[in-house]
């Protein structure tokens, strides 16, 4: 199912009904706020982010995970080395009463992680982002686009299947899996997306000059800060605070 601009009965921010935002959320898994976030502050991440990367980053990942995850994506946490600005989303009032309303009282920041694709990267493979052992623990996306992402300008859609956050661990590559039910999401500069760690999604390939995003992992209340550290793709799990193939499915 490709629609390019997945509107769930015409979310925008200036709507006052977060607990219509909530509701939907928990329904697909996943919502789209289109200008979210003020253009100015848009452009002026947009400015660090290509300062920082350029146009040819490194890959950071090893040549293993690169290969059997179907991830090239480049990661930077400007919070840790101290990039103030940055702070400004963590900050914004409605998205902290819109996380509020979503993971209730507890609820914490883990980090921000901006993700750089470089032109002609494959995106990411379907994945998980941790495991949908306990339904209440798991991490949720909060994703700024500072850029406009979609078939014209830079490839790099996300994909995503409706309720699987509620269809427990992502199939291997041997089991059925029902790929038609994604659909596509393009936000557009300024957007807001916020994505349950247990759906499954995947990013396709990058066919423009660049593909960004920036991420603030938030989580509910008891949930292991390390929750992400395991991520599930259809032919393994991998741990990425030991950069090990933990277990091959299939």
């Amino acid at each position: 199912m490709d629609i390019d601009h997945y509107d769930i009965n015409s979310c925008d921010r200036d709507s006052n009904d977060i607990d219509t935002y909530a509701q939907l959320f928990w329904r697909d898994g996943f919502i789209l706020i289109e200008n979210f976030f003020n253009i100015n502050l848009v452009e002026k991440y947009s400015k660090k982010i290509i300062d920082h990367f350029g146009m040819t980053p490194d890959f950071e990942h090893t040549e293993e995970f690169i290969e059997k995850s179907g991830v090239e994506v480049i990661p930077w946490f400007p919070q840790r080395e101290g990039v103030t600005c940055f702070n400004a989303v963590s900050e914004d009032k409605k998205l902290i009463a819109l996380t509020q309303a979503i993971l209730g009282d507890g609820w914490y920041e883990q980090y921000s992680m901006v993700m750089f694709s470089k032109k002609g990267t494959v995106g990411q493979a379907w994945h998980q982002d941790c495991f949908p052992t306990d339904p209440g623990k798991f991490n949720m996306n909060r994703l700024m686009y500072t850029m406009d992402i979609d078939e014209h300008t830079s490839g790099g859609q996300t994909l995503v299947v409706p309720g699987s956050h509620r269809s427990g661990i992502l199939p291997a590559q041997s089991e059925y899996f029902d790929e038609s039910k994604a659909v596509t999401l393009s936000p557009r500069k300024g957007s807001l997306v916020l994505l349950h760690g247990h759906c499954y999604h995947k990013v396709k390939p990058v066919t423009g000059q660049y593909r960004v995003s920036t991420n603030y992992r938030v989580a509910p209340k008891d949930t292991p800060e390390d929750i992400t550290d395991i991520g599930i793709y259809r032919n393994m799990f991998y741990q990425f605070s030991t950069a090990k193939v933990l277990k091959e499915r299939d």
